[in-house]
This record gives C-alpha cells, sequence and structure tokens, in this order.
C-alpha cells in the first residue's frame, strides 16, 4: 500500500513498533515514524503536527481502531471510533447483528476462561478469540471435553481476554471484498473459500468470481451490505466471510473492519481489471469515482502448506503453466497448519474459466 501511494505521487509516513518483524515499511515510506499502531493519542498528536490528508491501514485488525480515532479527531475520511471498537469485537459485532436482523448463529461470550451458560446449544460449536485475526486460535468442537481445550487455546490468543462460542454452521463459505464510501458499499468480489476442514479451518485457496447462482450471490450481497450497515460502516475496505446453506440461508461468519488477505487485491485487478488498492487510497484521501464492476477473467489464488506439496512443485515449474502470473515462497519450512500464518507460499493463476488442481 505504501508503495502503490507513492506511485499516485503521494507523501507518506508509516507508523510501527520499532522492533523486528514490524518495521516492513522502514525505508519504504518518505517518514518512519516509531510508535506503535496501538498509541492513537501519539499518532494523532504527530499526525496534527504533520497535517495528513488521509490515514489509513490495509491487513492488520489492530490498526482500525486507531485509523478511526486520527480519522475522527482530524475531521479527514474515516468511520467512527466507537464504531471500529465494535466491528473490531467478534461478540460485540455479533450483539449489532442480532440487533439489525442480519443472520447470525447462536453465540455466547467466555471471559478470562470462564464456561458461559450454553444451555440449548448444538454441537458441533466453534471457538476463537473475540479479538482475533488470521484464523489464529480458531477451532471446531464437538464436545465439552474439546470444549474446555479450545477455551484455553483461543484464551491465550486474545488480548482481551475474551472467546466468543458459536454454533457451528455448515454449508458453503465465501468471503466479499468491499469497498464503501459515504456509506454505500461497493462489492468488487465473492470469492468462492476452500479450507482445511476440521478442526482448524485455515484458507487454503479462493477463487474469483464465484460459482454460485445469481441467486444466491444476489442473497450473499444484500446480506452483506445489511451487516456494513449494522456495524455503522461507512469508509474503506472490507473483508466480510459468509456460509450459504443447503437451503439457501445466508449467515455472518464476521466482517473485518479492514482489505481482505490471502493477495484479495491482486485476485480483484486480475479479475476485474481494477487496480483495488488504488481505489483504497484514494477513497481515505476523499477521492471517488463510482465502479462499474465487471469480472472478465478467473482468477484464483492456491496456498502452499502441511499436506499440499504439490502447491510448491507447480511454483518451481511454474513456467509449464501459462495461466500461472504470481507466485511467492514466505518460508523454507512447512509447520503444522492451523491459521493463515502456517501457510508457506501461493501461487496466482489468471485464465478466462475456473482452474481447479486436485480438485480444490
Amino acid at each position: 500500500m505504501v508503495k502503490k501511494a507513492k506511485e499516485m505521487g503521494n507523501e507518506t509516513h508509516c507508523f510501527a513498533w520499532d522492533k523486528e518483524g514490524y518495521t516492513q515499511c522502514r525505508g519504504i515510506a518518505d517518514y518512519f515514524h516509531p510508535i506503535s499502531i496501538v498509541e492513537k493519542e501519539k499518532i494523532l498528536e504527530k499526525c496534527k503536527e504533520i497535517r495528513i490528508d488521509g490515514v489509513t491501514s490495509i491487513f492488520n485488525d489492530f490498526a482500525v481502531p486507531t485509523v478511526a480515532y486520527v480519522a475522527e479527531n482530524m475531521g479527514l475520511i474515516g468511520n467512527r471510533y466507537e464504531d471500529a471498537l465494535i466491528a473490531g469485537n467478534k461478540y460485540k459485532a455479533r450483539q449489532a447483528y442480532l440487533k439489525n436482523g442480519v443472520n447470525s448463529p447462536r453465540f455466547a461470550i467466555s471471559t478470562e476462561g470462564q464456561l458461559p451458560d450454553l444451555n440449548g446449544f448444538q454441537y458441533p460449536l466453534i471457538v476463537k478469540p473475540a479479538d482475533g485475526r488470521a484464523s489464529i486460535g480458531v477451532m471446531k468442537v464437538n464436545s465439552e471435553k474439546e470444549l474446555q481445550y479450545a477455551l484455553v487455546r483461543a484464551q491465550k490468543e486474545s488480548y482481551i481476554g475474551q472467546v466468543i462460542i458459536e454454533e457451528f454452521v455448515s454449508g458453503f463459505e465465501v468471503s466479499v471484498d468491499s469497498i464503501s464510501y459515504n456509506g454505500k458499499h461497493y462489492i468488487f468480489a465473492i470469492r468462492d473459500k476452500v479450507t482445511s476442514g476440521a478442526p482448524y479451518y485455515v484458507e487454503i485457496a479462493h477463487h474469483v468470481p464465484s460459482n454460485l447462482s445469481a441467486e444466491s450471490i444476489a442473497k450473499i450481497e444484500a446480506e452483506a451490505r445489511k451487516a456494513l450497515d449494522s456495524l455503522n460502516f461507512k469508509y474503506g475496505s472490507t473483508d466480510s466471510e459468509f456460509i450459504i446453506t443447503e437451503d439457501g440461508k445466508v449467515y455472518v461468519v464476521e466482517v473485518n473492519a479492514r482489505m481482505g488477505g490471502d493477495q484479495s487485491s491482486d485476485l480483484i485487478k486480475y479479475s476485474t481489471g481494477y487496480d483495488y488498492m488504488k481505489l483504497h487510497v484514494n477513497a481515505a484521501l476523499g477521492f471517488w469515482e463510482e465502479p462499474v464492476i465487471i469480472h472478465q477473467y478467473h482468477t484464483g489464488v492456491y496456498f502452499w502448506c502441511e499436506g499440499r506439496e504439490w502447491v510448491k512443485q507447480m511454483i518451481d515449474n511454474k513456467n509449464k503453466y501459462p495461466e500461472i502470473v504470481e507466485t511467492e515462497i514466505l518460508k523454507e519450512d512447512l509447520t503444522p497448519l492451523q491459521s493463515s500464518v502456517d501457510r508457506s507460499g501461493y501461487f496466482i493463476y489468471k485464465s478466462d474459466r475456473k482452474r481447479t488442481w486436485y480438485g480444490y
């Protein structure tokens, strides 16, 4: 994003914790400020001094409240700070969905490892940190014994000490990529997701555009807009996740109040021709031109991870596959697949049709 903003002629300022692994934009941004993204007051003070024209982030969930805080206090394009706090807490977001009629599974909250009243709940259940990201700490459980283990596991990954427990909904899962501007939500892609399955459900492939029927897509888009409205989300990119059941009912899994990961902006670019990152930057600066979104190509991403060594073979032999347009090795070793951070690389394809390998 920093590279794109500079390419567009903007002066860039990056804020990050000055510690190894957190300073990727040092040397790329025009100015680097060694302030942690959670120190919102210090960042606001510096932004006022700089007299910035826009503030945004892309993948980091913990930056979302700070972005809103700075924007609100400087009169810039952005969402309200109090709304950003709700969007970043899965339990509070579920309460907002329930209040506004968004289809949501039954849920409960566990604080500091205490088991809540689950009377009436049906196993299996999904357990995850209320402030989680990248599928870290997420687990499907089939019994109370497994639930106790999952609670402890998720608790360790929660900065606020809260774990949300939800009834498991069976169906086909998709991600919805959108940019909102002045309260209107523009949906750029519905990604068909492939996951590793129980118990961790790590995403191992995505395909754009969705192969679902026009009727199903219309239902998902309507529910996505309703979910965004329930969070009072008005500006910026979002990655919303939904499940559509066999009988056609759509349930919200979660709405991430930031751009989707898993190379989603690249998939949108290859499929629609839109420079999604450029649109994201312009939206934060208050420059917006209503898009006309047409999917011209099929595209997708396959991740190299444990049990999917064939992906690495295709990356190594990419010259044999003209549809492969992008590859990256993130690390050379494979680790047990329990979250998105355990994936070691990927390749992206672009084609006139959906391409599947090994049934994925």
